[in-house]
């Protein structure tokens, strides 16, 4: 195999090198999570960074099922070599929230059918599909609005976060919050959909961050940006 001759290190061995980081204790904390690994993931960026890119061998460690493999295999592909059908079928095998965040924020989001696949993505009635269209959705407001129709989103997640699935309906938030910071003339009504809808309102948050609350979030954001 191209990629492990790279490297030195066999497919067997790798996968033995995983599960030797394996610990109980981060497997029950990932646990509640959704997430079905217990690798510390410091390790396992070191071990990427060892690695370094390898597009076959990737594809490889994806191949196995395995979500610690994945994660690795996220670390050390090329996101500009995956065609888009292949990242859609990726997506959708991906169903533990680690490895779809890190399959959309590190390999979709530099990958150039990206919008393409936001725009499939955003409507399918897969809610974990939809969350990672509505994730792409995000970034967009915050860093390309240009063609968005922001007062239609926010129509969408006046009706519909309310009542979605965990997953969705953290990516809608999201996008809720992004359409608050970022664009003063829908901040008001962003900030009153978080307000009616309380989504995330309880959401127990660590001394020193940001509630994902949208109007608080949005709030904080926005005063920080004015005091620089």
């Amino acid at each position: 195999m191209a990629g492990t001759a790279l490297t030195g290190t066999s497919m067997p061995e790798l996968m033995a090198e995983l599960a030797d980081l394996e610990d109980p204790r981060a497997r029950e904390i990932n646990e509640k999570h959704g997430d079905d690994h217990g690798v510390n993931l410091g390790k396992l960026r070191a071990i990427a960074k060892r690695l370094k890119t390898q597009q076959e061998l990737a594809r490889e460690l994806w191949d196995t099922g395995d979500t610690a493999a994945r994660l690795l295999a996220l670390l050390i592909c090329r996101p500009k070599a995956f065609g888009r059908d292949e990242l859609d079928t990726m997506l959708r095998e991906a169903r533990t929230p680690k490895v779809q965040d890190w399959l959309v924020n590190y390999v979709v989001k530099k990958n150039p059918q990206s919008e393409e696949l936001r725009l499939a993505w955003f409507a399918d009635p897969d809610p974990l599909v939809a969350s990672a269209g509505w994730a792409l959705t995000s970034e967009r407001v915050a860093k390309q609005p240009e063609g968005l129709e922001l007062a239609g989103l926010l129509d969408v997640i006046e009706a519909e976060m309310k009542s979605a699935p965990d997953r969705l309906q953290w990516a809608m938030n999201t996008c809720l919050a992004q359409i608050g910071i970022g664009h003063a003339e829908h901040r008001d009504r962003a900030i009153s959909i978080g307000q009616r809808l309380e989504v995330l309102k309880d959401y127990p948050t660590p001394p020193g961050c940001t509630s994902p609350f949208a109007p608080i979030w949005i709030t904080e954001m926005v005063r920080r940006q004015n005091d620089n």
